[in-house]
């Protein structure tokens, strides 16, 4: 069996993603950072040549004035990662796609050309989207409640699976000297009629080499865990604490086997944004100065987002945090709930859970580049995660984690030297999920052929 290792995944946010209000003044990041393709394909080429499992591209799709920089203009995640795609060769290319606003089919098939085009190296973060103003930019007049949202998903994702195998993988001889092309005995129809989805199939596109897309999922509430442990095989998370990690990484994996499946086919991989400098006290003063540099004015706006973007700026800061009564309930509702929480019982003004939420954005992974990789594997050993998603911001950072944290922790065996497959299952470790229908005809008894009668003999 081959010993566990970190996996590794980058990712890639332009001009800057949530709480990263002066990422795009950098002189190393340019100014369309976020919609530029040479920008993308060279984050990704530096991260392959680093050894990272994955990129991973967010999104979203309603935005307003005062969403992040990168959330304002930015690539549509297939369109991109195909183009990265034919620039790099064993990297994992992860995207998310809504399963509140895609037809399963439109989707299972973007996602299936995805992963032929690059070999293999597909995955689909699954997200049933929090923000609830998206209704609107899809002819809806309210945006799905929580069990809609995950009903949704769930069957969503079970009708795309079933897609991916509409074709056995000898479904195409292509016989040229028997003129074969295809055998019809290999295509299959899906049929698929449920509470949400109606969809006859079968897809028009072949399995590539790892059989399906890996499915990523986010999601910190009941319904989002339960839809991780039943489908998601790498769950991207956050954790604050050593222990948060090991107890969400317990619940996940727990929840996953009594669904019936591994638990070891399940990668809990959290994101992080270690700060390093040449020794630990040059790493705080750095880290203080990011932080102060975060305008509480953007944080006040983003507080927004988890509660419909609803306008905190009506109220007063010194006042106690307002009466939001359900608001939130609809968009990221756990997130929502933990920010009312927060307030009531420490008896927050709206001020102070602004600021309590900049303070929250302090990295545990803050040193020089001995101690971020102690801090990392200590983590790792205690099963708090199984890989990192690290940010990407300034090129220059990034090649400082690259070149003086991962060579500390190959030597120590807690990230693996190089690429052991070309496919994203591959380097994951996860094992090629076999046809449903190949399954299904090899479990059928064989039944052996009939034996033909001697036949007399004529000779006297």
């Amino acid at each position: 069996m081959t010993e566990r290792t970190l996996k590794l995944g980058a990712v890639l946010l332009g001009v800057g993603g949530p709480g990263q209000h002066n990422t795009w003044l950098s002189p190393e990041i340019p100014g369309d950072a976020s919609v530029d393709v040479r920008w993308y394909i060279a984050r990704a080429q530096q991260a392959e040549a680093a050894g990272f499992d994955l990129v991973f591209i967010v999104d979203s799709q309603f935005i307003t004035p005062d969403s992040p920089h990168h959330y304002l203009n930015r690539l549509e995640p297939l369109t991109l990662l195909s183009a990265i795609a034919v620039h790099t060769t064993n990297i994992g290319l992860v995207g998310t796609l809504t399963t509140s606003y895609n037809d399963p089919y439109n989707l299972a098939r973007r996602l299936a050309s995805l992963d032929v085009i690059s070999g293999g190296r597909a995955g689909w973060n699954v997200v049933a989207t929090g923000d609830g103003g998206t209704a609107g930019n899809y002819g809806r007049d309210e945006h799905y409640d929580y069990a809609a949202r995950y009903g949704r998903a769930l069957e969503h994702v079970r009708v795309a699976q079933g897609l991916w195998d509409s074709y056995e993988d000898d479904a195409f001889p292509r016989d040229k000297e028997r003129g074969v092309f295809f055998d019809r005995s290999r295509q299959h129809a899906l049929n698929h009629v449920g509470e949400h989805f109606s969809v006859v199939g079968p897809l028009n596109i072949q399995r590539s080499p790892q059989g399906q897309p890996v499915i990523f999922q986010a999601g910190d509430s009941e319904e989002g865990r339960d839809l991780g442990a039943a489908v998601g095989e790498a769950i991207f998370t956050h954790s604050r604490t050593i222990e948060q990690g090991q107890a969400f990484s317990r619940d996940i994996k727990a929840r996953a086997a009594a669904k019936g499946r591994n638990p070891d086919h399940v990668i809990i991989f959290p994101g992080i944004s270690p700060i390093l400098a040449n020794t630990d006290e040059l790493a705080r003063e750095k880290e203080q100065q990011i932080l102060g540099a975060k305008s509480f004015d953007r944080a006040l706006a983003e507080l927004g987002r988890p509660f419909g973007w609803h306008d905190f700026t009506q109220y007063d800061l010194d006042a106690p945090f307002p009466d939001l009564g359900d608001l939130g309930d609809r968009s990221f509702k756990t997130h929502a709930e933990r920010i009312k929480q927060l307030a009531k019982e420490n008896g927050f003004t709206l001020r102070q859970v602004v600021q309590h939420q900049l303070d929250s954005q302090r990295s545990p992974f803050v040193g020089s580049p001995l101690t971020v990789a102690n801090e990392i594997e200590r983590w790792f050993r205690a099963g708090a995660f199984d890989g990192l998603n690290i940010t990407i911001t300034v090129p220059s950072e990034f090649a400082r984690f690259t070149d003086e944290v991962l060579p500390i922790l190959r030597e120590r065996g807690v990230v693996r030297t190089g690429y052991r497959s070309t496919t994203l299952r591959g380097n994951l470790g996860l094992p090629i999920p076999e046809n449903v229908h190949t399954a299904a005809r090899n479990a059928e008894p064989q039944v052996p052929a009939p034996v033909a009668a001697p036949v007399p003999s004529l000779v006297p």
